[in-house]
């Protein structure tokens, strides 16, 4: 992969053998970002787990106290007063099997899918669509649920879904660069709080092996873990 001069001039100003403090990476961060445009700020954290195992996947939900920056498309399958409760919640669509038929057809501009416990007989039939995606409800992450309101209104807010992948790694989106610094330290220590919660119990040796921020365009700043996990 080819990379510009600013990157290149960036990644000169990094050094890529220290653990930077969570306020100072942040920082830095920050003087870095060279994009027209304002850049997600995300963080990578490898974690000492084997995915493989069914008792060694972490998985769960976060709600971040200054949200993503990113506006989040809501679909919620549910019928009567729980469609209406979610249109008046602020979901971005709402229906039944209208849906269903949207997106066997190939629709799936929406960032997450929430359903009623009655709707899953349909919404199972989507599965091939939607879980390669990441975009299935699931009652253990709050996506399955009669309470509509409290889901997207959540949803909304800045909560977000973590999911290991299958080389130990979890990714996610933690705000923007044009957010505060303290905003983004905040986002990312609750982040990590939430993972730390997650830990399976299965897991033997070092959990936490490496956390990383970075930007959109940028390169990846490395984090001493004491300083996020404290």
């Amino acid at each position: 992969m080819q990379h510009g001069k600013r990157y290149k001039d960036n990644i000169s100003k990094i050094d890529r053998f220290t653990d930077y403090e969570l306020t100072e990476a942040v920082k830095l961060l920050k003087e870095l970002t060279f994009a027209k445009f304002d850049e997600s700020v995300d963080i990578a954290v490898n974690l000492g787990v084997d995915p493989k195992h069914a008792d060694q996947i972490v998985r769960g939900t976060v709600s971040l106290p200054h949200g993503t920056g990113k506006e989040t498309k809501v679909l919620v399958f549910a019928k009567g007063e729980k469609a209406m409760e979610a249109e008046e919640a602020g979901a971005d669509f709402v229906g039944s099997d209208e849906f269903v038929q949207k997106i066997q057809g190939g629709w799936t501009d929406i960032d997450v899918v929430i359903a009623t416990p009655d709707m899953m007989g349909q919404v199972g039939k989507l599965g091939r669509v939607l879980g390669p995606r990441g975009l299935m409800p699931n009652p253990k992450i709050g996506t399955v649920t009669m309470d509509v309101t409290k889901a997207v209104k959540e949803v909304k807010a800045g909560r977000i879904e973590f999911r290991v992948e299958k080389n130990g790694i979890i990714h996610a989106g933690i705000g923007k660069t044009s957010f505060e610094a303290d905003q983004i330290a905040d986002n990312a220590r609750t982040f990590i709080d939430a993972l730390m919660r997650a830990k399976p119990s299965a897991t033997k040796g070092t959990y936490m092996k490496k956390i990383t921020i970075s930007s959109t365009m940028g390169p990846g700043i490395k984090i001493d873990k004491t300083s996020i996990t404290a």
